[in-house]
């Protein structure tokens, strides 16, 4: 793949994960019932919803800064692992549910890895670390 594939495709799999995230968030400041009712199912008191939904925000605005997108994607994989652990907890159905934030999470960070060649050099083997 070309370098400058590499990067478009980045960029496509960080706008999708943004995307998924953003809405996440904005269901929380917006949701109403379906939020609080979601909230307690989940086992958490509903008045948190809104401070979850800034955190969420926080980190997915962090990520979607090129100059901060690589503490984004790591405190987006802790808020994500927060969420695999709410389900496992309860537990829910694997694919639909528990592992739907690791999917996310693997988007968020071949993402960044594919648009961002310093990052290759850190995380990646030799082989892999060019995209020609």
């Amino acid at each position: 793949m070309s370098a400058r594939r590499s990067v478009v495709t980045g960029r496509v799999l960080s706008s999708i994960a943004v995307a998924f995230l953003l809405f996440s968030a904005s269901c929380k400041f917006f949701g109403g019932d379906m939020v609080r009712d979601g909230m307690r199912e989940l086992g958490y008191p509903p008045e948190i919803a809104i401070g979850l939904g800034v955190l969420e925000l926080l980190c997915t605005l962090l990520y979607a800064i090129p100059r901060t997108a690589r503490l984004g994607a790591i405190v987006t994989t802790g808020y994500l692992g927060g969420a695999v652990a709410t389900h496992l907890r309860l537990l829910h159905p694997w694919m639909s549910h528990t592992l739907f934030p690791v999917w996310l999470g693997m988007a968020v960070w071949a993402g960044l890895l594919l648009r961002d060649p310093a990052m290759r050099a850190v995380l990646l083997p030799p082989r892999l670390r060019t995209a020609s």
